[in-house]
């Protein structure tokens, strides 16, 4: 595993652990030597996000919408910013280019971004690992809500169990690597 795609929000929220988190998720990223993946903005969580991965020594890849460039401030100091025409085409690209996934606190478009590529994995169009890093209770109605679907039947156990969550980073960055790991090996064997 080399590239971790991060969603998270273009505002920095009302609580100083959410930008503590994301401060803190950059830095880890740097420790590992990975790589990071994200929506290309300088501001908010994203653009804490980036600044301390790149501190800490990761290649930071953004991919931001041209209509976005200008209103979310692209991050003109990263590795490399593609600029893609629609928002279509920035999803896919870092879906492409990412080995696995990981929502941080954000806003609609976080949430697009994440239930977009856990529907993408449930649909078995990619098998890489998808997470969610819980700070400060943040996703827990959300949590609460998937929970709550699969016992109303609209959602399968094992769909819902795609999604690794956990509230300590570096747990949540092991977990995903096992599973990237256990993904590449059975791509593998289904090869032989």
């Amino acid at each position: 595993m080399n590239w971790v795609c991060v969603y998270c929000g273009s505002s920095a929220g009302n609580q100083p652990g959410y930008a503590q988190a994301a401060a803190g998720f950059g830095r880890l990223l740097g420790e590992h030597g990975l790589g990071l993946v994200y929506g290309g903005g300088n501001v908010g969580l994203m653009g804490i996000l980036a600044d301390a991965a790149l501190a800490a020594g990761s290649e930071v890849v953004g991919v931001i919408p041209e209509h976005l460039r200008a209103r979310e401030v692209a991050h003109l100091g990263l590795s490399r910013l593609h600029v893609v025409s629609s928002m279509h085409e920035r999803k896919a690209l870092m879906a492409e280019l990412a080995d696995c996934f990981l929502a941080l606190p954000g806003g609609l478009g976080t949430l697009d971004e994440l239930f977009e590529i856990l529907t993408w994995a449930q649909l078995g169009l990619h098998s890489k690992p998808c997470g969610l890093l819980e700070v400060n209770g943040y996703f827990a109605p959300l949590l609460g809500f998937l929970d709550q679907a699969v016992a109303a039947g609209f959602v399968r156990s094992e769909h819902r169990a795609l999604l690794e969550v956990s509230s300590d980073p570096a747990s949540l960055l092991a977990a995903l690597a096992r599973r990237f790991q256990v993904a590449r090996t059975t791509v593998e064997l289904s090869r032989l």
